[in-house]
């Protein structure tokens, strides 16, 4: 059990220690960390970008699509391609052999890719449908694949501004694919506690997190006991979490910007604030009232890591905290107070 005092008990991030790593990446939204510092980066270009621990970096494609260009230069009329079109790698985990597991965003599918770029889909159907908007995939201690669908809805853009419940968790085991819960805000990461007990889910227009018991049974792997972690309404859209060895359940808020923390308790800690209020005041509001448009969506970014969406704990002691972006070229790192949950590796 975590001691009584937090490591995060009077933490905020220093902005004068953030460095970087990384150029000319192009939405950097999900990484992934090894042992050995090498980080892999997800790449709008359609693939990963591979970066060692020297910073030397090596795009890895599946294949080239010049739609994507980089996307801090959307606009409101483009960034519905920019998003929906194309090969558009999204969530990362590794495989039980070293391969990287993409959930496609762009092409709507779950992909395992080698680390030479060889690509092959695992799945776009289920129950004989459409799987949906593809966001996050997660490999599990017993080798379990955990993957999320926002929605839908397509355009994707009209779930999110409408706040439609048509999200899923679905799990890949030795019985297949199967949806294991749904009816959520715009399903975004999920995460699995230390001992795998609970599943985090991030609903991003919720705004919340929620979390559901993980259930053996002779079915197969469940869940059940559905309840919202923390705050119902986090101040933000949340976007990618991880867990610290203390049991804090770190945020991303995108557009706004922010990097906030849960603590086992469910209280709520910022750690970094990087947003323009102004447009973060104007965006809250219009989500509120159903009026959200893309350009308020555009609007709403930081400096630091444009567009926040991911953190991810790396480094020889696990305290190097990594954030990823989508209409970021870099990626920020800083040193942590305490280590993060080990992720499964192969």
């Amino acid at each position: 059990m975590p001691s009584s005092h937090n490591p995060l008990d009077g933490f905020e991030v220093d902005r004068a220690a953030i460095r970087t790593i990384g150029h000319d990446l192009q939405r950097p939204e999900c990484i992934l960390a090894e042992r050995d510092g090498t980080l892999w980066a997800a790449d709008a270009r359609g693939g990963v970008t591979r970066i060692a621990a020297d910073g030397s970096q090596r795009f890895i494609g599946q294949r080239a699509d010049e739609r994507f260009a980089t996307a801090a230069h959307a606009s409101a009329g483009d960034m519905e391609a920019k998003y929906t079109q194309g090969t558009l790698p999204n969530g990362l985990a590794f495989a039980a052999n070293g391969d990287v597991l993409i959930s496609n965003f762009g092409t709507d599918r779950l992909e395992v890719m080698t680390r030479d770029g060889q690509t092959r889909t695992l799945h776009d159907t289920i129950d004989g449908q459409p799987i949906g908007k593809v966001n996050f995939v997660l490999r599990d201690s017993r080798n379990r694949i955990w993957l999320t669908v926002s929605t839908r809805v397509n355009p994707w853009t009209a779930a999110a501004s409408s706040r439609v419940r048509d999200g899923y968790i679905a799990v890949v085991d030795e019985r297949g694919l199967r949806v294991v819960a749904d009816g959520f805000h715009f399903t975004n990461e999920v995460r699995l506690d230390a001992r795998e007990e609970w599943l985090y889910i991030v609903e991003t227009t919720g705004p919340h997190i929620s979390r559901m018991r993980v259930v053996e049974s002779a079915q197969g792997v469940g869940l059940s006991g559905r309840e919202v972690f923390g705050p119902s309404h986090l101040g933000g859209f949340p976007d990618g979490i991880a867990f610290d060895a203390f049991g804090n359940l770190w945020c991303t808020l995108v557009m706004t910007d922010q990097l906030i923390a849960l603590t086992p308790q469910g209280d709520r800690r910022l750690l970094l604030d990087d947003g323009n209020p102004e447009a973060s005041r104007v965006l809250l509001a219009h989500m509120n009232d159903g009026t959200l448009t893309a350009e308020d969506m555009l609007r709403a970014r930081g400096t630091l890591a444009p567009w926040m969406a991911s953190v991810t704990f790396g480094g020889p002691d696990l305290r190097t905290v990594y954030i990823g972006s989508l209409m970021g070229t870099t990626i920020p790192f800083f040193t942590s107070p305490v280590a993060g949950l080990p992720m499964v590796h192969w």
